[in-house]
């Protein structure tokens, strides 16, 4: 009578093993490429906030018609300039209900928001500027994508 055995052997969990070993080696890499690509997605995702954002202060300021120098958005009073939300904290930041993950430098003439999470965090960021003119448009441009 022969016993039938079941069951792997040895040679055939060493195959198995070596495969899912070689699989590894070419899937790792293609995920860690994801971390790059999430956090431009994040860049522009804020720079259609942004763009988003202005674009509605701009609207409610034409629809007030009386060239005030601040609107009221979601309870909160934005400071304008030319139309547009201006770079101080009641700002274009203001605007925004969320941008955490960002740390906004705010300047006299430009609003800089850099991502606190990339590798090289100052080569990671997007920036808006408001108009400088009256009739012209605020610009949301500057997306620095490099070290992200």
């Amino acid at each position: 009578m022969r016993l039938k055995h079941k069951g792997f052997t040895l040679i055939e969990l060493v195959v198995v093993i070596t495969i899912l070993g070689i699989l590894a080696a070419f899937a790792i890499p293609r995920f860690t490429a994801l971390d790059k690509q999430a956090r431009i997605a994040s860049i522009n995702a804020l720079a259609g906030s942004l763009r988003s954002a202005a674009a509605l202060a701009h609207a409610s300021y034409l629809a007030q018609g009386t060239n005030p120098a601040t609107i009221t958005m979601e309870g909160q009073s934005i400071a304008l300039t030319n139309g547009y939300p201006d770079t101080t904290a009641g700002g274009i930041q203001s605007t925004l209900q969320d941008f955490s993950g960002f740390t906004p430098a705010l300047t006299a003439t430009t609003a800089t928001f850099t991502m606190n999470s990339a590798p090289t965090p100052a080569t990671c960021s997007v920036v808006y500027t408001p108009p400088t003119v009256a009739g012209n448009a605020a610009t949301v441009g500057t997306l620095q994508t490099g070290g992200c």
